[in-house]
């Protein structure tokens, strides 16, 4: 299992006194050195902590993978052919939400993302969606032409007892759909190093996309132990 780490809150912690530091770049560049397979940021609209400049330094210095998290807007359609990352990560996306709230619902927007894909495809841009554990999201990615889906893991972290079983029991049974249906499949949203052994022993699932958990280990810890833990914990 890979373990791609989101960078978006170095970036947070930048934009709070709107200076240089800590750099975005050089954390990337530092859970590569302690393991990570790839980089994920999420370019919103409103720029909260992500700019362009961000991602045009990363496309120029990671050595793994770039995953940009974005809307199905032509706007960031056009930033992303700019860019070339190695894989767009569609996501739902509200003005007021203090991250992402749930999985993008592909059947309702079909139309949208399915003209959005063309042209990234066209280049070469891997795209994933990230949904809900809903066999109809999955089937819904599958018919727009996706690459992969990233199953969000959130309701699962947020859950306890009973009511978290039940939901690694869909998350189980969407990433075996998508895997049936040729998608990548991926998973992230509130993972922590205390949740996340269940969802990396999902044989399916290939990649976890994992940011506020490892950011704030490394507020106390350092961020190269911070990733070397979770990619220790992930493949063990």
């Amino acid at each position: 299992m890979r373990l791609a780490v989101n960078i978006d809150h170095i970036a947070t912690l930048r934009e709070a006194r709107k200076g240089r530091q800590p750099e975005p770049v050089a954390a990337a560049l530092l859970a590569e050195r302690a393991g990570a397979e790839g980089i994920t940021v999420h370019l919103r609209g409103d720029r909260r902590h992500i700019k362009e400049r961000d991602l045009e330094l990363l496309r120029q210095t990671i050595a793994t993978r770039l995953n940009i998290e974005m809307a199905a807007t032509g706007e960031m359609a056009r930033i992303a052919l700019q860019i070339r990352p190695d894989q767009v990560t569609l996501v739902p996306e509200r003005p007021q939400e203090l991250t992402t709230e749930g999985g993008l619902d592909v059947a309702l927007n079909a139309a949208a993302i399915r003209e959005f894909v063309k042209q990234p495809h066209e280049a070469g841009i891997k795209i994933s969606i990230f949904i809900d554990a809903d066999l109809d999201q999955v089937k819904a990615a599958r018919a727009v032409g996706a690459d992969a889906v990233e199953i969000n893991t959130g309701p699962y972290a947020e859950a306890s007892g009973e009511a978290r079983a039940a939901m690694l029991a869909r998350i189980a049974d969407a990433a075996r759909m998508a895997s049936r249906h040729g998608l990548e499949v991926l998973a992230g949203h509130g993972l922590d190093y205390f949740n996340v052994g269940p969802i990396a022993a999902i044989p399916e699932i290939v990649e976890a996309n994992i940011g506020h958990s490892i950011v704030a280990r490394a507020a106390l810890v350092g961020l190269d132990r911070a990733v070397r833990d979770m990619a220790h914990l992930i493949r063990r």
